[in-house]
């Protein structure tokens, strides 16, 4: 895992890992979900879906989407379950576009956005029914603290919902996922962020990020039950699905 901790947004700066994806996150903010979909051709939306099917079927009344970022998966949690949603975030600019989009919606009652670190939440043990994040985990600073205090947080049989971004194994897909990875993604994110470094951080800190049975077993040392691994789109990435024990 130090690997994937040592992958940091700016090579030229001593600052801490998440304090370097605040700034990171706040410099593109603006651009974020243009680019997010354009880069994803939309397929994302699909992926975010599918979580919120998993946990739909618990019937959930409270549920933390960690690293929320501009809300797209809380407010897509607001729509399919009814339950209430709190979104913790590191970075105050993707927050405020995430606000500005509740509030457009007009879910502003159903979902509440506000800061958080993913490794010190600030909540109380057990008070969420479910937890999910949607690319946000490979952002973590120390991924076992992270897993750990989204536990600590969750209610006994609760479960939580990661999606990732994976690894695809087979060929061809493989090696086009990774030309698009690393060639077009961050030529297209430069020109649009205004960030040259936002782009090239995505697919060093995917290549550097565990994921299948390498994450289960994340989930496991944190002390959670993993029930389902599914590879979305030929492996571009993961829904990791887990418990904690009741």
């Amino acid at each position: 895992m130090a690997g994937a901790e040592n992958i940091k947004p700016y090579h030229n700066s001593d600052a801490e890992k998440k304090e370097q994806v605040a700034e990171m996150f706040d410099n593109i903010s603006k651009r974020y979900d243009l680019l997010n979909h354009l880069l994803s051709l939309n397929i994302d939306k699909g992926w975010r879906r599918k979580v919120v099917n998993l946990v739909k079927a618990d019937e959930p009344n409270v549920i933390l989407d960690v690293a929320t970022g501009t809300a797209d998966l809380a407010i897509a949690l607001a729509k399919g379950t009814g339950a209430r949603i709190t979104g913790a975030d590191i970075s105050e600019g993707m927050l405020e576009v995430g606000r500005v989009k509740v509030a457009k919606k007009g879910l502003h009652k159903s979902i509440v956005l506000e800061l958080g670190d993913s490794e010190n939440l600030p909540y109380a043990d057990q008070t969420f029914d479910a937890i999910t994040v949607a690319f946000g985990v490979r952002n973590f600073q120390n991924l076992h603290n992270g897993l750990k205090d989204m536990a600590r947080v969750l209610k006994p049989g609760g479960q939580i919902v990661v999606l990732e971004f994976s690894q695809p194994r087979y060929f061809p897909f493989k090696q086009i996922y990774w030309l698009y990875f690393k060639a077009v993604l961050p030529t297209v994110g430069k020109l649009v962020s205004k960030d040259p470094r936002a782009y090239t951080y995505l697919p060093e800190s995917v290549q550097a990020f565990p994921h299948g049975k390498d994450f289960e077993a994340e989930l496991v040392r944190a002390g959670l039950k993993p029930i389902l691994t599914k590879p979305v789109t030929f492996g571009i990435a993961s829904i990791y699905q887990a418990r904690k024990e009741a």
